[in-house]
C-alpha cells in the first residue's frame, strides 16, 4: 500500500501539538531524493514542509555516501524547516534531530542508541541516519532555512546486508503500525525538538542526547581519511555538539567535518 500523504496530514492537524500542525504534507511514490527536492524549493516555502517518498533512486547520507532502501522496508523522508537562527547557530542541530528520531522511537517501542555526529543504531547496527544541508533565507540575514533527511530502516533485505558487508539495524514491529502513523509521531516530535531548538539551540538536549548515547565510557577513536587522530575514552557530547574524548592528553573536543567514530575494536 502506497503512503498517504494526506493521512499523515490529517493526523498532525489533529494534535494537540501547534509546531506540528503548521507542516505541509507531500507524499511521492519516486523521487531522485526529497532533500534535493526540497532545497530547489527553498526560496517560494512559506511554512515547514515533510516530503515523503516510497523510493528514492539517489538518496545521500554523510559525506555524499549513497544511503540505500527498498520500498516497505524502510522510510525515507525530509523535512523543510525555518530557523530564525543564522547559519552558526545551528551548530549541533544533527545531535537534536537525533534526540528527536530516538524519543519517538521510543514512544513507537523502539530502543534505540546515538552514535555522534548524526545516526541511530539498534544492537551496534545503523537502523537511522540523518542528513542536513541548509540554506540562507534570502528575505532575512537572521534566518536560515535547513533541509533534514532522514532514513530509516523498518526491515532489511538479507541480499541487502551480504552486498554491504555489515550488519543493518531494522525497526520490523513498525512495520506492523500504519506507515502514516510512524510518520505523524516521528515529524510531531521533530517539530517541538526543531522549536524548542530555535529557542534555546544545543545547550538544552546535551542531557537528552547523553541518554540515548551508544559509546558512553567506551575506548572509542577518530579516523580521518583512514588515518587514526584521536584514540580515548568516549565522554559525551558539548554546548556546540563537539564529541568529548579523554585521552592521556586530556580531554579533546572532535568537530564533525567528515571523521568518523568508531569503538576501538572496530575495523576502520
Amino acid at each position: 500500500m502506497p503512503i498517504h500523504g494526506e493521512r499523515i496530514a490529517m493526523l498532525l492537524a489533529g494534535s494537540d501539538n501547534a509546531n506540528a500542525r503548521r507542516i505541509v504534507v507531500e507524499a511521492v511514490a519516486r523521487t531522485g531524493s526529497t532533500n534535493v527536492d526540497l532545497m530547489q524549493r527553498l526560496h517560494s516555502l512559506e511554512q515547514p514542509v515533510l516530503r515523503v517518498a516510497e523510493r528514492q533512486t539517489a538518496g545521500r547520507g554523510r559525506a555524499g555516501r549513497p544511503w540505500r532502501t527498498t520500498p516497505q522496508t524502510s522510510l525515507t523522508f525530509s523535512l523543510a524547516w525555518r530557523f530564525r537562527r543564522p547559519l552558526h547557530a545551528l551548530l549541533g542541530l544533527p545531535l537534536a534531530v537525533g534526540v528527536a528520531l530516538a524519543e519517538a522511537l521510543q514512544v513507537l517501542g523502539v530502543q534505540a542508541q546515538l552514535k555522534w555526529p548524526n545516526d541511530l543504531l539498534r544492537d551496534g547496527a545503523k537502523l537511522a541516519g540523518v542528513l542536513i544541508e541548509t540554506a540562507a533565507d534570502i528575505g532575512s540575514s537572521d534566518a536560515t532555512w535547513a533541509v533534514i533527511g532522514i532514513g530509516l530502516n523498518l526491515g532489511v533485505p538479507p541480499e541487502l546486508e551480504a552486498e554491504l558487508g555489515r550488519a543493518i539495524g531494522a525497526a520490523p514491529e513498525l512495520q506492523k503500525q500504519p506507515r502514516e502513523t510512524v510518520l505523524a509521531i516521528i515529524t510531531s516530535a521533530l517539530a517541538d525538538v526543531l522549536a524548542e531548538f530555535e529557542q534555546y539551540g544545543f545547550g538544552a538536549f546535551i542531557a537528552r542526547w547523553q541518554a540515548f548515547h551508544s559509546y558512553a565510557g567506551q575506548p572509542v577513536k577518530i579516523i580521518d581519511n583512514g588515518r587514526i587522530v584521536q584514540e580515548g575514552i568516549a565522554v559525551g557530547v558539548d554546548m556546540m555538539g563537539r564529541f568529548l574524548i579523554d585521552t592521556g592528553a586530556g580531554q579533546v573536543a572532535v568537530l564533525a567535518g567528515d571523521v568518523s567514530l568508531r569503538l576501538q575494536e572496530q575495523a576502520s
